[in-house]
C-alpha cells in the first residue's frame, strides 16, 4: 500500500502537467440552431513605434550665455585732491567817519559811606566807681591773708593776690568783706560775670552792715554795665540808694 500511495503522488504532478496543455485547444462546445460559432482571441494590435522629438519651451533660446569671473577688488588708496573754490571778494564798503576824540573826564573819588557809632541807652556817663576802704575788723589770720592780697593787688600781681583772698575764704567762708574784696579783684581781672555773682553773695551775707550792701550792689551796677547791661546797672544802682 505504501508504494502505491508513492506511486500516484509522483505521477499526480505529470497528469496535472499535462490537463493544463490540453486547456484552450478544445473548441467550445456546440450551440445547437445557429451553427457551430468557435470564439477565438483577438490578437492585440500593437502601435508602430515613432521616432520622438524633443520638446523644446518657447522660453529656451539656443543662444549660450558666456560668464567671466569678477576682477579682484583693490581700494584706491591714492589721495584725491580736491581744488578749492574761488573766493569772490566782496565790495569794499566805506570807511566809517573817524570818532571823534573825548577828552579825558577826572572821576571822582568815591566817597566812603559814614557809619554812625549806635547812640548808648543813657546820655550822661554812669557815676565812677569807688571801692570800699574800711571794713569791720578781721581775725588775725584772715587779717594777715587779707594784708598780703592788698600789698599783691597795688604791686600788679593779681593773681597771686587772688590766691591770698580765696585761702581767707576757707578760713571764714561766710565773710562778707573777704568776697566783696573777691569780687574787687574779679572785676580787675576783666570778669565782670564773677565779680556780680560774688558781689551779689557779698551783699546778702552782710545782714547788719548797711555800707557794705550798699557798696555791694555799686559793684554789681559796675559789673552789669561793664557787660553792656546799662538797665541792669540803673536797677543796680537804685538798689544800692536804698541803704
Amino acid at each position: 500500500m505504501l508504494i502505491k500511495r508513492l506511486f500516484l503522488i509522483c505521477s499526480l504532478p505529470s497528469f496535472i502537467a499535462g490537463c493544463s496543455g490540453l486547456y484552450g485547444t478544445q473548441p467550445p462546445a456546440p450551440v445547437f440552431g445557429r451553427g457551430a460559432v468557435v470564439y477565438t482571441k483577438p490578437t492585440p494590435v500593437l502601435p508602430k513605434p515613432t521616432a520622438s522629438k524633443p520638446i523644446i519651451d518657447q522660453d529656451d533660446s539656443t543662444e549660450t550665455v558666456k560668464t567671466k569671473p569678477l576682477e579682484e577688488f583693490v581700494p584706491i588708496t591714492a589721495p584725491i585732491e580736491i581744488e578749492p573754490e574761488p573766493v569772490i571778494p566782496e565790495p569794499e564798503q566805506e570807511s566809517a567817519a573817524p570818532e571823534q576824540e573825548q577828552e579825558p573826564v577826572a572821576s571822582e573819588p568815591a566817597q566812603e559811606p559814614v557809619i554812625s557809632a549806635p547812640k548808648p541807652a543813657f546820655s550822661a556817663p554812669p557815676p565812677p566807681f569807688e571801692p570800699l576802704e574800711s571794713f569791720a575788723p578781721l581775725s588775725p589770720a584772715v587779717n594777715a591773708l587779707a594784708l598780703a592780697s592788698n600789698q599783691n593787688s597795688q604791686s600788679g600781681n593779681v593773681e597771686a593776690a587772688t590766691a591770698s583772698i580765696e585761702r581767707a575764704i576757707r578760713i571764714e567762708p561766710r565773710n562778707a568783706t573777704l568776697y566783696y574784696k573777691l569780687a574787687l579783684l574779679r572785676l580787675k581781672q576783666s570778669k565782670p560775670r564773677l565779680a556780680e555773682d560774688l558781689a551779689k553773695k557779698a551783699a546778702l551775707l552782710a545782714s547788719n552792715d548797711a555800707q557794705l550792701k550798699k557798696h555791694s550792689w555799686l559793684l554789681v551796677a559796675r559789673a552789669r554795665e561793664m557787660q553792656g547791661d546799662l538797665k541792669g546797672g540803673k536797677e543796680a544802682r537804685a538798689k544800692a540808694g536804698q541803704f
